[in-house]
């Protein structure tokens, strides 16, 4: 499709955890033209309390149709392809039989509604409803990926195991993002990528194929299991005009947003990229990866990426979040005691009291407040504490230290040199605002680091499908 000047304009997607993010990139010029971001707020409470994680999926999608309303029609209307990616390993459901669960506001409007009666809500990443118990009753995949708790295929296990009575309402599955490729495209199916199918489990890399038989004989829904189809490829096109894009748009089958913010951050193959936001992450492009080479005692795991590569990835689910609570907590105690000081206040002045304070200090915090995926049991916790190390910058640099030296257990200094990495690409808001952790990056890894502006993955979609 030509847009008749000598731009070519690309539209990329981000539909993450707390936010949607989306931007146009003129791809002659190779530089983002325009974007757009707003918090979804889409979290709902769950029946389990803490061990579930829902998010209502109107909410997400009327935060991306805001984003998008935002950018310049005139750009719009010349986008040649969309690209879109999103929170990995999530799950929702949604039925579309004679009817579809999504619904124009009205003629002239380019919003879809989201028809509640037949959709779910999104159960995240960070759902933690499946227990070790019952992950043990499981059967083993057919993969060299694992699959954990938060991951789709489990959470459809454990509905279909504890709440048949959900999935009677529904025929189709997905990851959010792949429920906005389909309302977009108006498929009666959902088209998934391999990137996204990996994050589920239970799917081989190698065959790209799901393991049907496997799951079909443990009970599971295999009607539900999307179609596979590499990643990077177009899974439909524009069934109308959205926001002054063209009827017949194509667009690509949703990827995954940390491959997407990994290939918009990456200069070259031997940087590793460590991103820390609401979980952390730090990854590289693994050469020559084979499935047979994993290390099954290892927590490292080997995502697909782009080409036929694989993405060797560290991912921690205490990251930002860990600092958050902590924050809370401080701004909650300040309550209790009579004050009111504003979240931002009280950032500010961690951060400046965590800058100032450069004593060696012994308070060890392991800040593993929701676990992780390889030790799902693991709590938080504070040892060495004394006298002279409560200040409260000390324990502010303590908890940051904690959360690198917790990423730092699952992919120590020495992969990185095995893999010849030379230089660490620091990302994600929480890692690039925050002086105190910059400095216990480079302390543990003792490797140059440089903090980029890169990671954004709605960038990373665009110039994943720039090539179709």
């Amino acid at each position: 499709m030509s847009t008749g000047t000598d731009q070519r304009i690309i539209l990329g997607l981000d539909i993450g955890t707390t936010s949607v993010k989306v931007c146009l990139v003129d791809w002659t010029e190779g530089k983002v033209v325009a974007r757009q971001t707003k918090d979804t707020q889409a979290n709902v409470p769950s029946e389990l309390g803490c061990e579930g994680n829902k998010q209502n999926v109107p909410k997400i999608m009327s935060a991306v149709h805001i984003c998008v309303s935002r950018l310049p029609k005139e750009l719009l209307r010349q986008v040649e392809i969309i690209g879109i990616c999103g929170q990995m390993h999530g799950v929702m459901l949604w039925h579309y039989d004679t009817s579809a669960p999504w619904e124009r506001a009205d003629i002239e409007s380019s919003r879809y509604d989201i028809v509640p009666t037949q959709v779910s809500n999104l159960y995240t990443w960070q759902d933690s409803r499946c227990d070790p118990d019952f992950l043990s009753s499981l059967p083993k995949p057919d993969s060299h990926l694992r699959a954990y708790s938060g991951y789709g295929c489990n959470t459809l296990f454990w509905i279909a195991k504890n709440r048949p009575e959900k999935l009677e309402r529904f025929n189709c599955a997905g990851t959010v993002q792949d429920f906005m490729v389909a309302m977009l495209a108006n498929l009666k199916r959902p088209v998934m990528s391999v990137q996204n199918a990996a994050s589920w489990g239970y799917f081989n890399t190698e065959d790209h194929s799901w393991n049907s038989e496997l799951l079909e004989g443990a009970g599971f829904p295999t009607s539900l299991l999307p179609e596979v189809i590499p990643s990077g490829d177009v899974a439909g096109t524009l069934a109308d005009q959205w926001h002054g894009i063209p009827v017949g748009t194509p667009i690509a089958a949703a990827l995954g947003d940390l491959q997407c913010s990994v290939l918009a951050t990456l200069r070259n193959l031997d940087d590793a990229v460590l991103n820390i936001s609401t979980s952390a992450q730090l990854g590289f492009v693994a050469a020559n990866f084979q499935t047979d080479q994993v290390d099954a005692s290892s927590p490292v795991e080997y995502f697909p990426y782009f080409d036929g590569k694989y993405l060797a990835v560290a991912t921690a689910l205490n990251g930002g979040n860990a600092l958050a609570t902590f924050i809370q907590m401080l701004q909650q105690w300040t309550l209790d005691l009579g004050f009111n000081m504003p979240q931002s206040s009280v950032w500010s002045k961690v951060l400046e009291l965590g800058s100032q304070d450069s004593s060696e200090s012994t308070l060890c915090v392991i800040p593993t407040l929701l676990g992780e995926r390889h030790s799902p049991q693991q709590n938080a916790s504070i040892t060495n504490i004394d006298p002279g190390n409560l200040g409260l910058g000390q324990v502010f640099k303590a908890i940051c230290r904690g959360i690198i030296e917790n990423l730092h257990s699952m992919m120590p200094r020495e992969m990185l040199l095995k893999a010849n990495i030379s230089r660490i690409l620091g990302i994600g808001s929480a890692l690039t605002r925050n002086p105190v952790l910059q400095s216990e990056v480079r302390q543990c890894y003792q490797l140059p680091v440089v903090f980029v502006p890169g990671g954004d993955a709605a960038w990373g979609a665009a110039m994943a499908v720039s090539r179709n």
